[in-house]
């Protein structure tokens, strides 16, 4: 099977394009030359009857009745051959010269003309236009002309002293008949067609380069997408246009950036892995080293903090279980119509006595239970609750404060959370959720965890089809707050 290159596929779907729609143009023209050709025709016709007319209404007037035409026929042929030579052209009068002396070469013993009205157009005996016109009476009976014609023919009325004494109408052409009728509407014809053909060549020749430039375009595309495909996220095309080529360019580009920023988070995210495990591994090594080299004692302090560096590396591995579960969305949900308050509510009992322990106080503004109901998955939304109890607990000043609130929206409920200094810069807020990130300063491993716990609340919050913002608090802390739908999703 002959493969083709996309610059000649498009080639050839913009030649074939165009010449399909200059032999649609061409037939269109063709047909309404025909028409108006054939209406102009009759429309001389017409004005040859007028003269035709004029003449009738003169012998009439001197004759004072129609028997002079009816005793004789002769007369009516040669009112016709002279109507006829006053309504030729010049090309008309010049080709019925050229058959006459044509006719005199072929009858040399004849010296008259033929004893027919010249037929300057060529046209067959039954068509032309003396045995196409009919007369009538004044009573509408037939004189002379076709005995059969149609009912619908226009007739002009021809007037004597006020009355009418007769009717004169012509046949119309259905057809083109006439030698020059049909010589004139050939070469016009074959002009279109020329004309068309040469439309079809200049669109040919600028089809090629039209489709050069846009395979160059999409070859630059193709390109770059093996590029991107290799490794080199920093691919780039460049495309200043404003069609769909450049849309894709567009969309490319931003492609490559959005994998140059996954590749950039997914090293650092390995990097930032490693060294969360290092240190607690770090840690447990040189104790137990300790301990074999005899240069610590067995002591219970010494296995309860072998026990806590065991305990803070667990966290760690499940924080990192649980966050790999929500991002490959393989946390399962359970979602019946949950009442978020009550279970806010028994969340906030579970952690008074650490709020007690850290001297923290405990703000809350909620609805009565049962008034609100959400569809939720319960497990998953305690989860929630108490990871940003956690983390408000962790990072909050001994003796400060921590308001909870809970308000109706439209069709959502809304949930803050905020608590007392220390807080966080406007420029780390929106990093909050990272997975492992730290706020300098604060979010140490002596007072907080890995840094996983928002961006698992994030992710548990989008599988509800809800959001979760952080802001700086009136308090001088961090404000958290949630929108979740009451539907869910």
């Amino acid at each position: 099977m002959l493969k083709m290159s996309i610059r000649s596929k498009l080639f050839f779907t913009l030649l074939v394009a165009t010449g399909l729609a200059v032999v649609g143009m061409l037939a269109l023209i063709q047909w309404s030359f025909d028409r108006g050709f054939l209406n102009y025709v009759n429309a001389l016709e017409q004005q040859r009857l007028e003269t035709l007319a004029t003449t009738l209404e003169t012998v009439y007037n001197e004759k004072g009745a129609w028997h002079w035409l009816e005793d004789n026929r002769r007369i009516w042929w040669r009112l016709l051959r002279e109507n006829a030579y006053e309504n030729l052209s010049e090309d008309e009068r010049r080709e019925l010269q050229e058959r006459f002396e044509k006719w005199r070469a072929e009858n040399p013993d004849r010296q008259r003309r033929p004893p027919v009205a010249p037929p300057a157009d060529g046209a067959p005996r039954g068509l032309r236009f003396e045995n196409r016109v009919v007369l009538l009476d004044g009573e509408k009976t037939l004189i002379v002309g076709p005995r059969e014609f149609p009912p619908d023919i226009e007739f002009r009325t021809l007037n004597h002293a006020g009355k009418i004494i007769g009717y004169l109408g012509v046949v119309p052409q259905s057809s083109l008949t006439g030698i020059l009728q049909q010589r004139f509407a050939r070469e016009q014809k074959k002009a279109f067609a020329l004309i068309s053909l040469g439309v079809v060549f200049v669109a040919g020749l600028l089809s090629l380069p039209l489709a050069r430039t846009m395979v160059r375009r999409i070859g630059a595309l193709a390109s770059a997408t093996y590029r991107l495909a290799s490794g080199d996220y920093a691919t780039r095309v460049k495309d200043s246009g404003s069609d769909e080529l450049s849309q894709l360019a567009n969309d490319f580009n931003l492609l490559a950036n959005t994998l140059g920023q996954n590749e950039q988070a997914r090293k650092q995210w390995i990097a930032d892995i490693s060294h969360e495990l290092r240190t607690p591994l770090t840690v447990l090594r040189g104790e137990i080293e300790a301990l074999q080299d005899g240069v610590r004692s067995t002591t219970p302090e010494a296995l309860a903090s072998l026990h806590a560096e065991v305990l803070q590396l667990t966290r760690l591995v499940e924080d990192l279980y649980q966050l790999s579960l929500t991002d490959l969305g393989g946390l399962s949900y359970r979602k019946t119509c949950t009442d978020p308050v009550a279970l806010l509510t028994a969340t906030l009992a579970a952690y008074q006595p650490t709020l007690a322990e850290r001297q923290l106080e405990l703000v809350t503004s909620l609805p009565p239970v049962g008034r609100l109901q959400l569809h939720a998955d319960p497990d998953r939304l305690r989860q929630l609750f108490e990871n940003l109890l956690e983390n408000s607990l962790r990072y909050t000043d001994s003796g400060g404060r921590i308001e909870v609130l809970i308000k109706e929206l439209a069709g959502a409920i809304e949930i803050q959370l905020r608590d007392s200094a220390p807080g966080v810069s406007e420029a780390e807020l929106p990093r909050l959720f990272e997975r492992l990130y730290r706020v300098e300063g604060s979010r140490s491993r002596a007072t907080g965890g890995a840094g996983l716990g928002l961006s698992i609340c994030r992710n548990i919050v989008e599988a509800h089809g809800g959001s979760i913002t952080a802001a700086a608090s009136q308090m001088g802390g961090v404000q958290m707050t949630l929108v979740l739908p009451k539907g869910g999703r």
